[in-house]
């Protein structure tokens, strides 16, 4: 069984840095797109950011010039360096993924999900 496991999350002030890391543990699986979305409350879960096996990236337009996906294919770990925070950013983030573990179909895997928040 496949686990996305998250961290970094926490309470900033705005204008200062966090960044999270997913890591997918388990046996004999295969990542293709890992990414972060994030749900703050009252409002519906929205993409922040999404990587590819090879490396194509896209960020939402909220995020885009103060978020930087990132993953690591050998230690099966994404990470979202977000700089510039604002309090709008706070909300729940939660990683996913597409994985194939068994089987011939690759699944959408999530998270836990990590508390960010940003005080003004």
């Amino acid at each position: 069984q496949v686990q996305l496991v998250e961290s970094g999350g926490g309470l900033v002030q705005a204008g200062r840095s966090l960044r999270l890391s997913c890591a997918a543990s388990g046996t004999n699986f295969e990542i293709n797109s890992m990414g972060w979305y994030r749900q703050a409350p009252g409002k519906q879960r929205e993409s922040v950011a999404t990587i590819t096996s090879g490396g194509s990236t896209y960020h939402a337009a909220s995020v885009k010039g103060r978020f930087t996906i990132s993953r690591d294919n050998a230690k099966n770990t994404v990470y979202l360096q977000m700089d510039s925070l604002k309090p709008e950013d706070t909300a729940v983030y939660s990683c996913h993924a597409h994985i194939r573990d068994t089987g011939s179909y690759f699944n959408s895997y999530w998270g836990q999900g990590t508390q960010v928040t940003v005080s003004s």
